[in-house]
This record gives C-alpha cells, structure tokens and sequence, in this order.
C-alpha cells in the first residue's frame, strides 16, 4: 500500500495537477525503494574463439575488476584443438586485477555426451554444468554445486538469463561488432552468488564457445 501525506492545495483550478504530480513522484519514490540495484560488468572479447588474450574486465565505474583468458595446459592440445575447430579443449580462468586465480570452468566430453565443470578457486567449491534436455535444439543447462541448483537459459541473440526458483539473478550477453564482441554481465543484488568470475568463466566456456 502507497500511502500519501495530505497537503494543502491553493487553486482550486490547480488541484489535479498538483495532486497527479505528487502522486507519480511518491509512486515513483517507492518502486524505486523496491528495485533490484545491477552490478554491471563489461569487456570486449576477440572474435576469434581460439585466442588466448587475457581480456579485461571493467566495472561500472571504467575500472579493471578481473580478466578472464582462455587457456592450453599445453601447445599439443592447442594444435589437436585447431583440427576440432577449436572446441574440443574448452577452458576460461578469470583471475582479480592483481593476478590470483578466482574460478576456472572447463568442457569435458564423455562418450559423446557433454558437460563442464566448474570451480571456485577462492573457497574450492566445484560445480557441475550439464545440459538440460538434448532433444531441443538449444537446450537450457543446470548448474549445480550438489546443493543448490541454478539454471541457465542460453540465447544466441540475447540475454541468456541465470535463474534460481525461476527468479533471475544474473544476464550475460555478447554483441558482434567486426573483430571483437562486446560482452555484458549483469547481476542482480539478489543473486546468492556476486563474484563475477563465476558467471564471466561460465559464460566464456558455455555461452561464448559453448558444445
């Protein structure tokens, strides 16, 4: 329930006006008490999958938060990964601005069935991320740390959309412009998980490189 002080009106020819103005800015006052505040995260991702650039992340306000970098244990794996179209060895860590390993998410195939694994590189939780319903063409997956469960519902030109009990907490899109897309994140202040190196790893492997 709204609920408006009174106030004194002089002008009778005014009383509308006046009275629809207050109105719409206590409304306005009070949706906006109840809105979810974003984090919003951006960086721009070389076209080619293949590249190992560590790219930067910024923050809203400009400044590096993290970079995230895809990665080969070793030169072998690169050139098998090149005959593959280079989607067979899938791995992103995102490391802080000062070089420490936040979370590392890679792709593991397993007769002829897909799925990728997660890890927390600050508390050493693992998470499971698996495909839900291979029957569709672009299936949503679930992302499970054995306790809680959050989906991901993938989008080829959109937001793809992170949810928990079907609430969303978290976007992330990516936007072609030539030789480089423009990547976004956005968490809602709701979501159980902040740190963005989970959903930029997640996103890198999943979305960007994806099956």
């Amino acid at each position: 329930m709204i609920e408006i002080n009174a106030i004194t009106i002089i002008g009778a020819s005014n009383t509308s006006f006046v009275f629809d103005a207050y109105f719409m800015v206590v409304l306005r006052k009070q949706c906006f008490k109840g809105a979810n505040r974003l984090k919003t995260y951006t960086y721009k991702q070389p076209a080619a999958i293949e590249s190992t650039e560590a790219v930067k992340i910024l923050n809203e306000a400009g400044e590096v938060s993290s970079t995230v970098q895809r990665v080969y244990s070793n030169a072998l794996k690169k050139a098998f990964d090149k005959t593959m179209d280079y989607r067979y060895f899938v791995r992103f860590d995102v490391h802080d601005r000062n070089g420490q390993p936040l979370f590392t998410c890679k792709k593991v195939s397993r007769r002829g069935r897909v799925h990728f694994r997660g890890k927390d590189l600050v508390t050493g939780k693992d998470y499971m991320i698996a495909y839900d319903g291979w029957q569709i063409m672009i299936p949503d997956l679930v992302i499970t740390d054995g306790e809680q469960q959050i989906k991901l519902n993938k989008e080829m030109e959109d937001w793809s959309v992170f949810t928990v009990n079907e609430q969303p907490i978290a976007r992330w899109q990516a936007t072609f412009c030539e030789t480089h897309f423009d990547i976004t994140l956005q968490i809602e202040d709701s979501s159980p998980i902040q740190q963005e190196a989970f959903f930029i790893a997640i996103g890198q492997a999943v979305l960007f490189v994806g099956a």
